[in-house]
């Protein structure tokens, strides 16, 4: 997420009063966009402020506990080598919750979760965006269908193209960079085009829960159940997100059901099918099967030479095919990562010069190649623990705490933390829908245990090398 490692241009300070660390603080602050992005930005940091500084111990306040603990798991480590920099006093830097800076932000700063403007296309109507905007070129002509997706294509463009309800919702599922997220923007652009006058409203489920627990702590549940349940067409994205939230699922499952009484329709995204989402309450699995649920596979060979030709076309450059099918063959997992490996290659060639090889392909994509080489994902770590200590794979889900389960769920969840970019959020989502806090406790719990147990040890080390040949 953070743009760069170098230290933002902000001038030292030696003094330690209140005031000078106050300035300090805005000062830093106001270099955030740069490093961390205008989104998360607004979203996250701008509401941030300097609470106290006592014994090294530089303290800030957020507006809700949610935005600490996000603040916590992605942004806290860089913020502390930047204030280290800019003040060799600083030891250490705690985030607190202060509810009195929510109403101030509130009122005087950027909301924690923006409406974005509405997106305006090439034609009339309008998108109501939560969030990140839309992303022009997903669109359904620039998504190459095969086998793996033409389910899941083609239902979304029924949806898009029909003024009526066909099936509701629609639920599209599978994994990272598979083509969810393109599918999602491709039938809000294509509903705007052809309807423009329906009302479509796209926000992922993170952003859902953040406007619930607004309302709530704002006292305006009025407005929200009139925002979200007045829609023509709500798209929903990253919908695991809300596995295990009570709250939330108790709400969206009254808005769920209102829009659908409406004959309005619902548009649904997850990594799992409905009836394998972990943490998802019986009769919110049931409603959301009551459509189409349509699944993208992991992408085949062909699809991915497809994709890289197709994109090629797009970007109006002359990449031989022999350097095409070496990307389809070592990049599998992430049609985006893929996307990304070409646009990187191209780029080198305009900019540094020189043909276009698999030899010179392998050089500047190195970094990207290693990474697939040794690539390991959540599911595979838990398969192969519940394989070594002869338990279920759903076991990893469960709320179950005996020893001969709850250990091994508590191994698998340090081997993901040490083996995969997944953050303790996500990976305590596959875990059951388990917060971060738990998978923190389980990483320090088997490292204590490593280093007093012998045999826990060796399990350990012994499952890192199967994971990692």
């Amino acid at each position: 997420m953070v743009k760069s490692e170098s230290t933002p241009h902000v001038m030292k300070v030696a003094q330690t009063n209140d005031t000078s660390f106050i300035e300090m603080w805005e000062s830093l602050k106001s270099t955030f966009p740069k490093f961390f992005g205008e989104a998360t930005y607004k979203s996250w940091l701008a509401p941030l402020a300097f609470k106290e500084f006592n014994s090294g111990r530089f303290v800030i306040s957020a507006p809700t506990s949610f935005m600490r603990d996000w603040v916590i798991d992605n942004c806290k480590t860089q913020i502390l080598k930047f204030l280290q920099e800019l003040h060799p006093t600083v030891l250490l830097l705690d985030i607190v919750v202060d509810k009195n800076l929510a109403i101030e932000s509130q009122q005087q700063a950027p909301a924690i979760i923006a409406e974005q403007p509405s997106l305006k296309a090439t034609h009339a109507g309008e998108i109501e965006v939560i969030g990140s905007r839309l992303e022009p070129r997903y669109v359904f002509d620039n998504f190459v269908v095969a086998p793996s997706n033409e389910l899941a294509h083609a239902a979304a463009l029924r949806v898009a193209e029909s003024p009526k309800v066909h099936f509701n919702p629609l639920f599209i599922y599978g994994g990272v960079g598979l083509g969810k997220t393109h599918l999602m923007h491709a039938i809000a652009w294509h509903i705007n085009k052809l309807h423009p006058k329906r009302k479509v409203v796209y926000l992922s489920a993170e952003k859902f829960m953040y406007q619930f627990i607004r309302a709530l702590r704002f006292k305006d549940m009025m407005s929200f159940k009139e925002k979200f349940r007045s829609v023509d067409v709500l798209m929903i994205d990253d919908f695991q997100f809300i596995s295990g939230k009570e709250s939330t699922q108790e709400e969206f499952f009254h808005t769920f059901n209102a829009l659908v009484d409406q004959n309005h329709q619902v548009i649904i995204s997850a990594d799992k099918s409905p009836s394998d989402l972990p943490g998802l309450e019986e009769r919110m699995r049931s409603r959301l099967g009551w459509g189409l649920v349509a699944d993208i596979h992991p992408t085949t060979y062909e699809l991915r030479l497809g994709i890289l030709q197709s994109k090629t076309e797009q970007l109006g450059a002359e990449v031989p095919i022999n350097v095409l099918e070496f990307l389809a063959h070592k990049i599998a997992s992430n049609v985006r990562e893929l996307e990304g490996a070409l646009n990187r290659i191209v780029a080198h060639s305009t900019l540094v010069g020189g043909a276009i090889t698999v030899e010179s392909t392998q050089q500047v994509l190195r970094d990207i190649l290693r990474a697939n080489d040794r690539r390991v994902t959540i599911d595979e770590i838990q398969r192969r623990v519940a394989e070594h200590y002869n338990i279920k794979t759903s076991d990893m889900h469960s709320a179950k705490r005996v020893r001969t389960i709850a250990r091994p769920r508590q191994i698998a969840m340090y081997l993901s933390k040490k083996l995969t970019e997944a953050s303790l959020p996500e990976i305590g989502r596959k875990f059951g829908g388990r917060d971060h806090a738990t998978v923190m406790h389980a990483v320090k719990k088997v490292s204590e245990l490593m280093l007093e147990d012998r045999s826990i040890n060796e399990d350990v080390e012994l499952l890192l090398k199967m994971l990692q040949c």
